[in-house]
């Protein structure tokens, strides 16, 4: 017989300071035989499905949701797609199943859970035949993972790249390993460790220390050491207000947990070793600009951290927009999500000029919208297909992305791109669906932190990151923690760290 494998997915960052709450009608949601057709689409889920396919598992698909990051999930969000799986699971289960298969992403936050991934996994536990079925799946790098997650499943797999590049890749991991598991009737489980510091998302790219030697830290120790089947070293994601934001490391095992035990303890000591070098301050975005030549050689990219899409920020802050219409900068190129900017041009054809308000609505920290004469260029309806099929969007959302209506204007020397859904700008995609070509431009301001890197950085002549007003802030210290576990670096002076251990 095939073995039978209970497939489900739920994704979401949660930045807990931006204002938005996250609602069930934001997620994607896909729901039993549909999640087949995902088959081919890049996401961790076609990884998922595609190793199944080749092992010849027979898949239970129930429910699969994922929604941009964003604000903190309600909880009707989070109870309704319990009952949604539920209302799949339960019959499959009480029909016998081997194993489970989950995509998550691991720092969620609800309105009164702090850890929703450990509550999922404790509750199907609960679930009459599935208390002692191998339970594998793959989460996020920034994912705040927890003790009580580990604790309940067999097998985790982190991705290791940021940008994401290898989503699709780390879930194949992952359902090989449950293959494995399944195959030699092996007691895998998992091992944790919280080491207490956490970076923000500038600091974390896989391409620099401190993430790139923890990286080869990682591959090393699964060379070293056959019982250890995975090594997974997340950094977290720092805008989440809980116990367990920041730094973690677990691995995946099959023996003495005393050798666990002992890896975890290593990479601890090299994480807080590293803590530094993971700490980023840029300059003030006025100062930047004014610097640059008018004539420019571009692309020349003003990189925007603190209103990073894929952190959760409303991407509509106007802090690059602002400096680039201060200081008169030519040939330059934004996108702004703004749904009320959109709906205003309705109605004009090309070349025709309206005064609209653009950006500055969906953070208080924000100045405000920036009102602008607006020349008309084209519209869409916003759908674009990745040109990169390893795309870190591919991640979240597949190849095929939708930003909404869209409307393209000009004001001064800038090109706008408004769209009506935030869309993280990680794939050239974007722009080039609308007729723009970022090549062509001098200077083109980017919503995000690490994940643009994979798209741009082939065009790029020169980069700046540059500090603006927005939720997605460096100075964690001014963020209103409530929940996060003290001491934390670096947020608090620590002569000798502790490290956590399950």
């Amino acid at each position: 017989m095939k073995p039978r494998i209970l497939f489900a997915g739920l994704f979401h960052e949660t930045h807990q300071f931006v204002d938005e709450k996250t609602k069930w009608a934001d997620f994607e949601v896909t729901r039993d035989a549909a999640i087949l057709k995902k088959l081919g689409d890049a996401s961790p889920t076609d990884g998922f499905l595609s190793v199944a396919a080749e092992m010849g598992f027979e898949v239970v698909p129930t429910i699969d949701a994922r929604a941009t990051p964003g604000g903190t999930v309600e909880d009707e969000a989070f109870d309704t797609f319990w009952r949604e799986f539920v209302e799949r699971a339960a019959p499959a289960l009480e029909a016998g199943v081997d194993a489970i298969f989950l995509v998550l992403h691991g720092a969620m936050a609800t309105e009164s859970l702090t850890d929703p991934e450990g509550v999922l996994l404790e509750r199907i536990r609960a679930l009459p035949g599935a208390a002692n079925v191998p339970l594998f799946g793959v989460f996020d790098l920034h994912a705040n993972l927890t003790a009580q997650t580990c604790r309940l499943a067999n097998g985790l797999v982190a991705y290791r790249e940021n940008p994401h590049t290898d989503s699709r890749a780390s879930a194949v991991r992952a359902t090989r390993l449950l293959a494995r598991a399944l195959k030699e009737k092996a007691d895998a489980r998992m091992a944790w460790c919280r080491v207490p510091l956490m970076w923000t998302p500038p600091g974390t790219g896989t391409a620099n220390d401190p993430m790139l030697a923890l990286k080869f830290f990682a591959a090393k120790v699964e060379t070293e050491h056959p019982e250890i089947w995975a090594c997974n070293i997340v950094p977290g994601f720092s805008f989440a207000d809980t116990p367990d934001t920041g730094l973690s490391l677990s691995v995946i095992y099959a023996g003495n947990p005393a050798v666990a035990h002992a890896v975890l303890e290593r990479g601890a000591k090299l994480a807080w070793s590293l803590r530094e070098s993971g700490v980023i301050n840029y300059p003030p975005v006025d100062e930047v600009v004014a610097a640059l030549p008018r004539d420019v050689a571009g692309p020349v990219l003003l990189v925007e951290p603190a209103d990073n899409i894929g952190g959760g920020a409303p991407g509509d802050c106007t802090g690059v927009l602002r400096a680039l219409l201060k200081h008169g900068t030519p040939n330059a190129l934004v996108a702004i999500n703004d749904a009320l900017a959109v709906t205003a041009l309705a109605g004009l054809q090309p070349g025709e000029k309206k005064t609209i308000s653009v950006g500055g609505r969906g953070s208080r920290l924000d100045p405000g919208p920036v009102e602008i004469e607006a020349e008309f260029v084209s519209r869409s309806d916003g759908n674009f297909e990745l040109v990169d099929k390893h795309s870190h969007l591919a991640s979240m959302h597949g190849i095929h992305i939708a930003m909404g209506p869209c409307a393209v204007v000009r004001t001064g020397g800038v090109t706008i791109l408004l769209t009506s859904r935030k869309t993280p700008p990680f794939d050239l995609g974007q722009f080039r669906s609308q007729g723009i070509e970022p090549k062509d431009f001098s200077v083109i301001g980017v919503k995000a932190a690490v994940a643009h890197r994979r798209g741009y950085d082939p065009i790029t002549k020169a980069t700046h990151y540059v500090d603006t007003p927005g939720p997605c802030t460096n100075n964690l210290a001014s963020l209103p923690w409530r929940h996060l576990r003290r001491p934390v670096y670096p947020l608090d002076e620590i002569q000798e760290p502790k490290f956590t251990f399950l």
